[in-house]
This record gives C-alpha cells, structure tokens and sequence, in this order.
C-alpha cells in the first residue's frame, strides 16, 4: 500500500498557524505585555494571571495563597477609584474597594469572593478548610473559598482593639498582636518607615501576643514584651507553635523567636554572632521542621539563606551572591528549591545586577542560580513576594511593569 505524501496545504496552513501563535519573544515590561510572553532575556515563559483589570496584589512571601491549585489574590477596580471623587486619594480609592478574590491558576478562571463597602485587611488562608480570613475594623471576617459561604468570626472589645494576622494548622486559632494607642499615633506622625522604624523600636512600648478561638471566640492574651513584636506566624503543622519577630534595626536585635502557646515557652532561632550582623524576613517550611530567613554576616558584606531545626537548633545555610540577594525568598513545596524576588541598588546589598525573579537549586553550601524575569522595569516600592505555585513548576510574584500592578507566573523550566 502507498503512503500518501502530506499535502502541502495542509503542511502551509500547519506552518502558518505555528507561526501564528508562536510564544512572542519580549523584553518584559516597559509596555503593555500580552497575556503570555518568552522573556527575551532568560528564555523563560512569563504568564499574567490576574486579567480582570483595575490594581491586582498577591500575597505577602509568608502568607500562604492556595487552596489547592487555587490561588486567592486582592484586587480594586482602578476604574472605579479613578472615578470616585469622595476620596482624598486614588491610593484611597483603591484600598475602600479592595476585595478578596480567587484565581484557579489551570483555566485563570476568576471569581470574586467578597462584596464589602469598607476597607480591608488580612492574607490569612487555611489550605485545608479553604476558609480565608480578614479584618474589617474592629471585626474579624471569613469567606470560604470553596462554598463562598461568608460569616463574622468575631468582634474585638473596645479595650483591645487588635488586628489578627494567622491562622493555625487546624484551623481553631487565629493570632495576632495588640498594641496600645500611643504607639498608633506614632505611626501616624511618622508614616514612612524610613522614619518610624527607629522611632517604634526605640520606644519600647508594650505589645501583646494573643489568639482568638474561632469556634468561641474566646480571646487569650499570650505574652506581652516591651519589644516591638511583629511577623507573627504560626507553624505551618504544629496549631500550638507561633513565631513572631523582635522588630527594628535589624543590626540591633536578635530577630527571630518561637513560642509554645500553651506552654508559654520562648525559644530563640537565631543569635547573632558578629557586629552588624542581621537575620529577618523569617518563614515556616511547608513541613514546619525549619523557619528559614535571610542572614548577612555582616550586614550587606556576606549573604546566605538560613534554616533552623525549630527542635534542635541545628542551623544550615547557603550563601548567595551580592546580585542574587532578593529581599524575600521562599521553599518549594516540596522543599528542594527556592526562589527570590531580588532587588534593585537602593536595598541593603546594594546590588548593580539585582533586578530579577530568580530560581535557586542548593549545591553544597551555596545555590545555583537561574534567572527567571528580568525586572527592569519594575517600580521595586512594590515588594515583587514570590511563591513556588502548588505543583512546583512556577514562580508566582507581583509586579507593576505594565504601569498598574498585576500578579504574574514564571516558568522555571526554560521555554524552547
């Protein structure tokens, strides 16, 4: 039997149409950018998740998004604040209709899961129940993600106005931390933070450590310090062990602490060892055997990503270069890998080549680096946050390189 030749139409219309919808090759940013670019740079695929308009924020680097391959992100229609005249600002604009929203990252398929008229706050996701948690004054809201059920969880009392800032791993506790009102009035005359970073820290105010049960509401003050205690986090596993942070001149303080909410016991992760040493911008791994963060021995000079057993106290570190330094970094799920947001010359290593997304692969006591994006044209006052996507194949981060924020995915494989 004869084989037929392919006909050369159907070869020209095969040829044509690969060319039609061949992946563009783009320098990333500076433009308006297609759905779906090849970053002509690093030759990675570069996806824009969020397309419903209007400003789009993922996450903070530490507070966990997913609900399964779901990804729950805030955004604020920018039309609608351009046009809104009651408001001081356009910033305000966009925060009163700010809204919690949720992106199924297989089809972009996007639902918008909250429909409330004043401001919010809170990034505060339960994986496993899909109850996402936010505050709205002084009352503590949740919206699950898979019903789209939404109840008030609670209300805080007059005499302790408080925000909340984590949920534990089986979903009974949230946490937070109070502080008194004369510390809200210093950040209110200093609100940069180039200025009220000393300020708070030398203040030495009181704040409070607390958990508020879900199913009673029952409010349990925890510890209070005259430490400026931020970054509160629990455990990604254990629902009875909370990280928070000493705040300030990192160079100042030994930064990182655990403690057992039952127990009451403190631990210290990390002693500094040197003179301007600095360790921060800490993070539970997925299976909460380690809290990782950046450290710089000493500052701007050395730098490494390290882990601490949260039992042992054994610590591992890998060092990186004055270019890879990014200001976040984060663990893949299943916590082989990391990533980084980089960062550009204004931040402390001072970087001349730091304006990108980055893979990082250990290899012995340092990483390999992979650049993913080249981040140009990104305004770096917006913290890009990266997170490894559920299955692991892609970086996701925020970026404002399109002229209004929007969150995108990058390929770590390399685009051929």
């Amino acid at each position: 039997m004869k084989c037929s030749l392919f006909p050369a139409s159907l070869f020209c219309i095969f040829l044509c149409s690969n060319t039609v919808f061949a992946q563009p090759v783009l320098e990333t940013g500076g433009q308006k950018m297609p759905d779906e670019w090849t970053d002509k740079d690093t030759h990675h695929k570069v996806v824009r998740l969020t397309r419903n308009g209007g400003s789009n924020m993922s996450f903070y680097f530490h507070n966990n998004p997913f609900v399964g391959n779901k990804m729950v992100y805030y955004s604020s229609n920018a039309n609608a604040a351009k046009t809104d005249q009651k408001l001081e600002s356009y910033d305000a604009a966009l925060s009163r209709n700010k809204q919690l929203w949720l992106l199924d990252l297989d089809s972009k398929k996007m639902e918008q899961l909250t429909f409330q008229a004043s401001p919010m706050n809170g990034e505060i996701v339960n994986n496993k129940s899909g109850d996402v948690y936010y505050q709205i004054k002084d009352s503590v809201w949740c919206v699950n993600a898979l019903t789209k059920t939404n109840r008030l969880v609670y209300v805080f009392p007059k005499n302790f106005q408080a925000g909340i800032t984590t949920v534990n791993a089986d979903n009974t506790l949230l946490a937070g931390v109070w502080n008194e009102d004369k510390e809200k009035e210093l950040f209110k005359e200093h609100p940069n933070k180039s200025d009220y970073f000393n300020v708070i820290y030398e203040a030495r105010l009181p704040r409070t450590l607390f958990t508020v049960n879900i199913k009673t509401g029952e409010l349990k003050k925890i510890f209070t310090d005259s430490a400026w205690l931020n970054h509160v986090q629990f455990s990604s596993t254990d629902p009875s062990l909370l990280m928070f942070c000493h705040e300030g001149p990192w160079h100042k303080v030994d930064r990182i602490w655990t403690i057992n909410i039952n127990t009451k016991e403190k631990r210290l992760m990390h002693k500094r060892t040197m003179n301007m040493e600095i360790a921060g911008h800490e993070w539970f791994e997925p299976d909460g055997k380690r809290i990782w963060f950046d450290l710089q021995q000493p500052r701007s000079t050395k730098f490494f990503v390290a882990g601490t057993d949260v039992k042992t106290g054994d610590e591992k570190k890998y060092e990186l270069t004055r270019d890879e330094w990014s200001i976040h970094y984060n663990i893949s799920p299943d916590e082989k890998f990391f990533c980084g947001d980089g960062g550009n010359d204004t931040q402390v290593a001072k970087a001349k080549d730091g304006m990108w997304i980055y893979f990082f692969k250990p290899e012995g006591d340092h990483f390999a680096s992979t650049r993913l994006v080249n981040m140009k044209h990104h305004n770096y006052h917006l913290e890009p946050n990266v997170h490894f996507s559920p299955d692991g194949k892609w970086i996701i981060f925020r970026a404002n390189f399109e002229g209004i924020e929007n969150v995108y995915a990058a390929e770590i494989a390399e685009h051929k």
